[in-house]
């Protein structure tokens, strides 16, 4: 069984993604991807991680879908990036048996047939939720807290978009949509568990 979860930001999808990995007894994968295309390509992790929060480049324009086309005019460091991001996350599909949390996973194994998640919730919840998880000594106000939110949203699509026929978020590309607004995550994880369950078997 192949799980992904693509997630708004503060909307608790890693949460989401892990208590259900434990639940199920399945491999949990979700930053330590971005280790593994930081070593793949020989490239600092931070830059790793901020391309892919970024969605690559503004100023180019990627196709992906099915193959990895090189696209003229791109620098080769984001291209190698994108290219080994799709190669792990394949080589960890194609074992099955997991739980992914973002990296646009639901679009490169779609021939996998994954269970897809998209968990999002409203602006209050996630913007509470950021609070309480947020580093010590972070003191963004909420208007700086929501121009975050959106900017990392709109790296999320920008990436996802690069390799789906479906829009991010669009309820079309996925199998379940889980709102998580004034949720207890740890609380509903049983329920879906069961239900990720039921579309495996079906």
């Amino acid at each position: 069984m192949i799980v992904t979860i693509s997630r708004q930001f503060g909307s608790g999808g890693r949460e989401v993604g892990k208590r259900l990995a434990d639940a199920l007894g399945l491999e949990y994968y979700d930053k330590q991807l971005v280790t593994e295309i930081a070593k793949s390509t020989e490239l600092n992790e931070n830059y790793v991680s901020e391309v892919l929060k970024n969605g690559g480049y503004r100023n180019y324009v990627f196709s992906f879908g099915r193959s990895i086309p090189l696209v003229s005019g791109t620098p080769n460091t984001i291209t190698d990036i994108l290219v080994a991001q799709q190669k792990i996350i394949k080589a960890i599909g194609e074992k099955g048996d997991c739980v992914i949390v973002g990296r646009s996973a639901d679009a490169i194994l779609a021939e996998l047939s994954p269970v897809r998640i998209f968990v999002y919730a409203d602006q209050e919840s996630r913007v509470k939720r950021c609070r309480e998880r947020a580093p010590e000594g972070e003191n963004l106000t909420d208007k700086q807290l929501i121009r975050q939110m959106r900017e990392i949203d709109k790296g999320r699509k920008k990436l996802h978009d690069l390799f789906s026929n479906y829009p991010w978020g669009d309820k079309d590309g996925y199998d379940l949509m889980l709102n998580t607004s004034y949720t207890n995550i740890k609380s509903i994880i049983p329920h879906l568990a069961s239900l990720v369950c039921d579309f495996h078997v079906n």
